[in-house]
């Protein structure tokens, strides 16, 4: 298994040319399977880990998503991105020791959102949330700076689609050294590729949040660097089981079942997987 220090370095390299997709496992399965399909790297899901406890995105308390980061880590040939969230803090000294404890989990990369989780005042003023980016770049810079570091503004997924803010904020939080830029919720081409002119030569994570005819081909014209799916491959799972949940229990029917994966067959890739942990 690569080092700590070796992971971190080659997930940096990936962010310099090209363009790659970043699947987010929930657990060490979704992780090793991932991984086993070729996957470069993988970042986690606030979303899909809080799902599999029986919660809802944001309810996961600091000290349990800092042990799944660890138990991904470990469970991981490969660089892990740890979503987060808001770093478990208003105030930028907060951040700056949650993005500390975070790094201390082995992590090669984590976010930290400008979303306060109130929907009545949704993002952190300005100021704020360009203070706790700094908060954040210090701390990894203390750290030794191998961890990438992006810097997520949210108004699009929190009631405040206005571009020309958001890319306010994205220019001030690259300036402030952020790694990398990521505005979940734009979708149109012209969004993406106005996003990525803004913060250029930064790169940009773009979410792939639903089916589209945008491709990795495409994204990658457009400039973005790297693709994440957050809780989308999660929301397909769920998706799947609550299908056919809901059909048992009201049709009395077992339809939803047909073409799902064979118990040989997980046995035979996870068998295989072991082999190689």
């Amino acid at each position: 298994m690569p080092s700590i220090a070796e992971k971190r370095a080659t997930y940096r390299r990936m962010h310099e040319s090209g363009c790659f997709i970043i699947p987010n496992p929930w657990d060490i399965g979704t992780a090793r399977y991932l991984q086993g399909l070729g996957f470069k790297a993988l970042a986690s899901t606030s979303a899909g880990f809080a799902f599999s406890l029986g919660l809802p995105d944001g309810a996961v308390s600091r000290d349990v998503m800092l042990a799944h980061f660890r138990e991904l880590v470990a469970a991981t040939d490969v660089p892990i991105n740890a979503d987060f969230e808001g770093g478990y803090a208003d105030a930028p000294e907060g951040v700056a020791e949650s993005v500390r404890l975070c790094i201390e989990t082995g992590v090669a990369g984590l976010s930290i959102e400008d979303s306060t989780m109130d929907p009545t005042i949704p993002l952190y003023d300005f100021d704020l949330a360009l203070a706790r980016v700094r908060a954040a770049r210090a701390t990894v810079d203390k750290a030794g700076g191998d961890v990438v570091f992006t810097a997520r503004s949210e108004g699009f997924i929190r009631g405040r689609p206005d571009l020309e803010e958001t890319i306010r904020r994205l220019k001030a939080f690259a300036d402030a050294g952020a790694d990398c830029l990521y505005a979940p919720g734009i979708k149109t081409p012209e969004q993406i590729a106005a996003v990525v002119k803004a913060v250029a030569p930064k790169p940009v994570n773009f979410l792939m949040a639903s089916a589209t005819d945008l491709t990795l081909d495409s994204l990658a014209r457009l400039g973005v660097r790297r693709i994440s799916l957050g809780g989308t491959l999660a929301r397909a799972a769920w998706t799947a089981f609550v299908r056919s949940a809901r059909e048992m229990i009201n049709d009395g029917k077992f339809t939803s079942l047909a073409g799902g994966m064979s118990n040989p067959e997980l046995n035979a890739f996870f068998r295989d997987d072991m082999k190689k942990r």
